[in-house]
């Protein structure tokens, strides 16, 4: 991890130090805090307000600045969904107004926060959040952690005026519904769990993974058709972080085995229907959750069993760094 990441730990250290100097005293108070694992570990993707700075109180060369390092854990197209997360977000606050007028920057719901000192052998991290949006990183030294990485939409598809038709996240409603569907009625029996879907994710925002055995079809009772789909599920969650960050990770989970990675599926098999699945594996969790507002309210997110928060990393850090001196 710590070779292959070198680069983009640099560019992690370059943008953050690139925004915190562009900050004014009183910003940079609000931004910046040394490194706690207590407030690290207290992320959320529900509405509300976020320790940091709201991106809208940002001049505009800063949100350049904040927006510099927030693609720094976006590759192409994850960049790409993010921009249609936002603006399902800024169309859902415009058509929650009686005048449909647009929603000034002031207004946009996302916070800046950065723990610890870019550039530092210790460890650091930097967050980016709001309603329907996680893009963090955990550093130390070169080595990048970029889990646990949530988006949501609301609503996955405008219903209605102007934008009606507008969607986001349209693949990962549809990759898992097209894996469900060509299960056989035994291979489906297995993978779909009876009764309602839950309503929201079952990871909630734990700080790690616990608690979330494999349930459902495993990849080692699946054909090959069935196979590249669930490959293809997965691949569409990694493929928003850089490619050094899911090439790592889909290693990881082969190298761990294929077979051992379970999908299950509860509530409806039709669009507009309530509905929630999982991909779980020895190395990770992926799940979505569309339950809300008739089916049309996406919550989704990419957990690392090993490395959420910092998870491994810190420990072996801390480890290192309490270990009694030789001789």
């Amino acid at each position: 991890m710590t070779t292959s990441t070198a680069p983009l730990a640099r560019a992690m250290r370059r943008a953050a130090t690139d925004l915190l100097d562009a900050l004014d005293a009183d910003q940079r108070r609000a931004v910046a805090g040394p490194f706690s694992t207590a407030e690290w570990h207290a992320w959320t993707y529900l509405p509300g307000d976020r320790p940091g700075l709201r991106l809208g109180r940002l001049t505009a060369e800063q949100r350049d600045r904040a927006q510099d390092l927030l693609e720094t854990a976006l590759s192409p197209r994850g960049r790409s969904d993010l921009a249609l997360v936002l603006r399902t977000e800024e169309i859902r606050r415009e058509t929650s107004r009686s005048d449909h007028v647009a929603v000034p920057h002031l207004d946009a719901p996302y916070w800046v926060r950065v723990l610890g000192r870019p550039g530092s052998d210790a460890p650091w991290s930097w967050r980016i959040s709001g309603h329907h949006l996680v893009a963090q990183a955990t550093l130390v030294g070169d080595a990048v952690v970029t889990a646990p990485q949530f988006v949501g939409a609301q609503p996955a598809e405008v219903a209605s005026g102007l934008h009606r038709g507008f969607q986001s996240l349209p693949r990962e409603q549809d990759l898992g519904r097209q894996l469900v569907l060509v299960l056989e009625d035994d291979q489906r029996a297995r993978a779909v769990t009876p009764g309602a879907a839950p309503d929201d994710l079952l990871t909630r925002q734990d700080p790690a993974v616990t608690g979330f055995p494999a349930r459902g079809l495993p990849r080692s009772a699946m054909d090959r058709r069935q196979g590249e789909l669930l490959e293809a599920l997965v691949r569409q969650y990694l493929d928003r972080s850089p490619a050094v960050v899911a090439d790592a990770a889909w290693t990881a989970a082969q190298d761990a085995g294929w077979g051992d990675v379970h999908f299950t599926w509860s509530g409806g098999l039709q669009r507009g229907e309530g509905h929630y699945y999982a991909v779980s594996g020895p190395t990770f969790v992926l799940e979505y959750d569309n339950t809300q507002e008739s089916g049309n309210h996406v919550h989704c997110v990419w957990r690392d069993r090993r490395y959420d928060l910092g998870g491994d990393l810190l420990a072996q850090h801390h480890a290192a760094a309490h270990r009694p001196a030789a001789g």
